[in-house]
Order: structure tokens, then C-alpha cells, then sequence
């Protein structure tokens, strides 16, 4: 068998999350379905996380295997895009070792959230319409906080298959575009987050945390007694999913 990376990328707010659903559209069976049909035989494929519904993927890379080389993956990509429909993009397959896997090999993944301050009506829903007055200072100082936490029980979705709670943030900061960034939308400030793992959900209940302490309803302090009572009731509300995009997913054997 031959196994293959696909890096992709997806709108999402017409699928419900990654993974497959019994009775929701999704992007891995958009993908399977798509990928089946040109080789004429099933093609499981396993993505590097799970994305929720409505979220976004600039960089999302997962793996499937074959029974042989493939002749030509340009080809396949191009007959690929052609069958997924204008949400989802593959921009490249590459082989990779036998042993390769696309969600056990990643050494970080980083988060985009986009926000604008100010009603623009162009942002379609990717950039959350923040209020003039939030104060994006004090939301960087209670971010700080982020990296020295290992357990976010406080930001994880409750009920879930997850084993453990824990997670290493490196990096967690509101900053305003690069000069030449592309964003969508009207985006005018990005919450960059940067993690070896993310819990379910855990990206949009640290952002609805974070905008409490820019609206003046929490305090540094107030935020880190949210992180250490492990307590997901304790932190602010989920934030919506259209304007958080996966941004990036690095791995020790491939550089873009």
C-alpha cells in the first residue's frame, strides 16, 4: 500500500464539521465520496483533527492509502476538485512513508479566529462584528495566561471521547494583520492560537472567555480562576464557528 497526504482547504458552514455524520453533509465525505469515484474503489481518509460544524480549514492535511502509486496526482487532484464542488479545494498530494498519519504525526496546529470592529457588511459571516469598545489589551493579558496552562477542562466540550484534557499552548495573542496578510472577510484583529492538541470546542470557549475580559465583565484574575476550576460552566459562551478557520499543521517531515 501507498500512502498519501492531501492538504486541502474548505468553507465550512455548509458542512457539519469534518467528520463523517449519519445524517449531515460533511467535508470527509465529501472527500471519500469524491476520491472513490475517480479511483473507482472506497478510499477511507483520516484528517489531522476534527473541525466543528460551520468551522473553517485555510490548511487542513489528511492521509489515505492505495494499492499502488498513482500514475499521476495531478491529475488526480484536478479530477478530485472537479467532483467536490467549489466549498473544498485539494491543493496538493504527496507521498509519504508507510507509517505517516496525518493526526498522530502533527507537531502543532494554530487557529485563526477573525474579528472587525465597526458593522461592515462584507464580512459574510467570517469575521465576528466585535464591539467598537473591546479591549483587546486586556484580552492579551489574560491570553498570556493560556501558556502557561497544560489542563483546559474549562474550554473542553463536556461528554466527549477525549482522554485527556491536556494541551501545550505556545502561542495565544490578538494582533492586527500583517502588512500583505490575507484575510477574509472584514477581518481587522486575528486571535492566532497555536497548541500540540485542541479539546472540542476549546478554540471558540477561550475566544467568548477572552471578549468577557475585553468587555470589562472578567479580570485577569477572574480569568485565571476560570482556568483553574476545570470547570466549563465557570468560562464564557461559545463563540460562533464561521469566523474560525485552521490555519496551519506542521509535521518534523514535511516543509511546504
Amino acid at each position: 500500500m501507498q500512502r498519501y497526504f492531501m492538504n486541502l482547504s474548505y468553507l465550512g458552514r455548509n458542512f457539519h464539521g469534518w467528520q463523517r455524520q449519519p445524517n449531515a453533509p460533511s467535508v470527509q465525505e465529501a472527500l471519500e465520496n469524491a476520491l472513490s469515484t475517480v479511483l473507482r474503489a472506497p478510499v477511507p481518509i483520516v484528517g489531522a483533527g476534527r473541525t466543528d460544524a460551520g468551522v473553517n480549514a485555510t490548511t487542513m492535511i489528511a492521509h489515505f492509502d492505495l494499492p499502488a502509486a498513482a500514475a499521476d496526482t495531478s491529475r488526480l487532484i484536478r479530477a478530485v476538485n472537479s467532483i467536490v464542488g467549489p466549498e473544498i479545494a485539494v491543493r496538493w498530494i504527496r507521498e509519504v512513508h508507510p507509517e505517516a498519519h496525518a493526526r498522530f504525526d502533527a507537531t502543532s496546529r494554530t487557529y485563526h479566529y477573525y474579528a472587525h470592529t465597526g458593522r461592515n457588511p462584507f464580512s459574510g459571516g467570517l469575521s465576528w462584528d466585535a464591539p467598537e469598545n473591546l479591549d483587546f489589551g486586556a484580552m492579551n493579558e489574560a491570553a498570556k495566561l493560556l501558556l502557561a496552562t497544560s489542563d483546559f477542562t474549562s474550554f473542553a466540550k463536556l461528554h466527549t471521547d477525549a482522554k485527556t484534557n491536556i494541551c501545550k499552548v505556545t502561542r495565544a495573542e490578538w494582533r492586527a494583520p500583517y502588512p500583505g496578510e490575507r484575510v477574509p472577510g472584514a477581518a481587522t484583529w486575528i486571535f492566532e492560537i497555536t497548541a500540540d492538541r485542541f479539546l472540542r470546542n476549546m478554540v471558540r470557549a477561550v475566544v467568548g472567555t477572552l471578549v468577557d475580559v475585553g468587555r470589562g465583565k472578567l479580570t485577569t484574575g477572574g480569568f485565571k480562576e476560570i482556568i483553574n476550576s476545570r470547570d466549563r460552566c465557570a468560562a464564557g459562551t461559545s463563540m460562533p464557528g464561521t469566523p474560525l478557520f485552521l490555519h496551519r499543521i506542521t509535521y518534523p517531515y514535511i516543509t511546504e
